[in-house]
């Protein structure tokens, strides 16, 4: 029932040699691992003016002048990933440039920002697209944490699937709103130029007494959450086809434009209509009520927007599964996030990303406000560090060329540096919890990675030398009764050894003497071993028993627990039957120098 309904949900298993097909083009690829900046169009114009509306409605002109350094500042970033992207074809992004040319605890600070960042990003973008719902439906307002958990569900069931199913259902929605940001533009622009603009709006220029320099930098460093999802590419480069590297180059330049154009032209539509932000309404929802009132394009928009909002997760589900089994082969995150599932996707990977975004859309109430300056730190350093491994690597190297390459990488690390310190200035309210994550995760990392490197050492052996030990063999048959699932594993036990023990846990005479008598008649060939227990325990007793078999024969033989279990034939049958079995397994599960082995019988009523 269960594998029928695995297979309902997520398809049929993939062989490994299919593992090329699911290889991305660039198309899907732009879909699915651009949807996270493209969609941050929606919020990156809104939170500049967040910030500016402290001063009044006299600073909106500011958004201009700050929307075109944030796009300068993309630029920089387009320019450095997409070096990155061929100095490290293999993929990893931050992570692997910053540690191979800053070394392993600045590499795993990359890493764990990253890991952070990709659960932040399913987190803020399932709450911003619930607020694009909740603004064209303002009843729905106190339901946004169960819409975005749906929706988080929603996308994991898609990505388990596989990437390149994924990419093809995404990439409508996605491209739909490119389509409908770009009519939205060109049609506020035609309103502009018909002279349908906002007659309040003060012009680009005019001074405004209480703005000062923190409060722009505060805002500069608000918009810059727009460019969240720019390191993606570099870090998905092994999931598209070859040549990957120019595909995934091409990728980017390609997500920068349409990235840089949309977000500009939303910027200048807010100023042009005096849109202020508003807890109940987005700016793009205002712009687009402002352009063609609440109609069928309205609503159309806002749908669009939604669903972008919502697959921008899809970015994390692509880059985190990757970074995860890049730090699970250095030996610091757990093996399971190496290993692929039915659908040749990393999917204990996605399945933890999933888990841990809900956890925190359920915290903060699926405020989107509250979590993109968390957002937006987790991933300014791995910025600044993959800008400053790359300063390195050519100052080391020194290919051709290596001069403006170096100046690129200077001006972007200055860059994000600084935006990184203004959101720590500026934000620490809100992003101290930032500075308790990485230092928790990054010992984690260590943790993990120590217990590897020790149990390897202890597991290596010398070829040449170390052989098996070979000794004896006593097996101990714990028994309830004379059933044939007891008949059945002496049987078994009997073929491994002669020396076979059962032992039998009687709580009054009458049932100890009963016992006795009937395997007396039975006779199996094997001796039968009783314990009295006063407190009505069947374990204490047996593991006394087995305490006292391994003193005596530990250097001679190998000790064996064989427990008979029955198997019923339907799951819900189980619970009408003691777990004495499951019991003992657990209690001797951390024993050493005992080997436990069930033989199971399976019940056909």
């Amino acid at each position: 029932m269960a594998n029928r309904m695995k297979r309902l949900l997520i398809g049929r298993p993939m062989k490994s040699k299919e593992l090329e097909g699911e290889k991305l083009g660039r198309l899907k690829a732009l879909a699915i691992l651009s949807s996270d900046a493209l969609s941050s169009v929606a919020y990156g114009t809104e939170q500049i003016l967040i910030a500016l509306m402290v001063a009044g409605f006299a600073a909106v002109w500011y958004s201009i002048p700050i929307s075109i350094a944030v796009l300068g500042l993309l630029l920089i970033l387009i320019l450095s990933y997409r070096q990155t992207i061929y100095s490290y074809p293999m993929g990893g992004g931050a992570y692997v440039v910053a540690k191979h040319n800053l070394g392993t605890t600045t590499g795993l600070l990359a890493g764990s920002s990253l890991l952070i960042d990709y659960i932040l990003t399913v987190a803020v973008s399932a709450s911003a697209g619930t607020d694009a719902i909740t603004s064209a439906f303002p009843s729905l307002h106190d339901h946004r944490v169960a819409i975005a958990t749906v929706v988080i569900l929603f996308l994991t069931l898609l990505n388990l699937r596989g990437v390149t199913e994924s990419a093809s259902v995404l990439a409508i929605p996605i491209y739909l709103f490119v389509v409908s940001i770009f009519v939205l533009i060109i049609s506020g622009v035609v309103r502009y130029l018909t002279g349908g603009t906002h007659p309040d709006i003060p012009e680009i220029g005019t001074a405004v007494s209480n703005v000062s320099l923190f409060l722009l930098l505060k805002a500069f460093s608000s918009g810059c959450s727009a460019l969240t999802g720019v390191e993606a590419v570099s870090n998905a480069i092994p999931n598209f086809k070859q040549p990957a590297e120019r595909n995934a180059a091409a990728t980017l330049v390609m997500m920068g434009v349409i990235l840089g154009s949309m977000f500009l032209g939303i910027s200048v539509l807010a100023y042009w209509y005096g849109i202020t932000p508003s807890s109940n309404e987005t700016v793009v929802s205002q712009i687009a009520a402002s352009t063609f009132g609440r109609g069928f394009l309205y609503y159309f928009i806002q749908g669009v927007t939604a669903l972008i909002l919502f697959l921008a997760a899809n970015t994390a589900y692509s880059a985190f599964p990757l970074l995860a089994f890049m730090l699970a082969k250095d030996k610091y995150m757990p093996h399971a996030f190496m290993v692929r599932g039915d659908r040749l996707g990393f999917s204990n990977g996605i399945l933890f990303l999933a888990a841990f975004s809900i956890v925190l859309v359920v915290l903060f109430g699926g405020n989107t406000e509250n979590l993109i300056p968390l957002y937006a730190v987790g991933v300014f350093i791995p910025f600044t560090l993959s800008q400053l491994g790359m300063m390195v690597r050519w100052v080391r190297q020194r290919p051709k060329g290596w001069g403006g390459k170096l100046a690129i990488n200077t001006v972007g690390m200055l860059t994000t540096l600084s935006i990184t310190l203004i959101f720590i200035f500026t934000k620490f309210a809100q992003v101290w919890m930032v500075f308790i994550f990485l230092p928790v995760v990054m010992w984690l990392f260590l943790r993990i990675h120590r217990h590897y490197v020790k149990v390897a050492d202890e597991l290596r052996i010398d070829l040449s030398a170390d052989k098996p030990t070979i000794k004896g063999s006593t097996v101990v048959v714990p028994v309830a009764g004379i059933t044939r699932v007891v008949s059945n594993s002496i049987g078994y036990a009997k073929s491994l050894t002669d020396n076979v023990v059962a032992v039998y846990v009687g709580f009054d005479d009458d049932s100890i003497e009963r016992m006795e008598a009937k395997w007396a008649e039975w006779n199996p060939g094997v001796r039968l071993i009783v314990l009295r227990s006063s407190y009505r325990s069947i374990t204490r007793p047996l593991l006394k028993f087995i305490d006292t078999v391994e003193w005596k024969t530990a250097e001679t033989d190998h000790i064996t627990i064989l427990i008979p279990q029955f198997v019923t034939k339907h799951w819900w049958q189980h619970i009408l039957h003691n777990q004495t079995g499951l019991l003992l397994r657990t209690y001797l599960f951390n024993r050493k120098d005992i080997v436990i082995a069930t033989v199971p019988y399976h019940l056909k009523h």
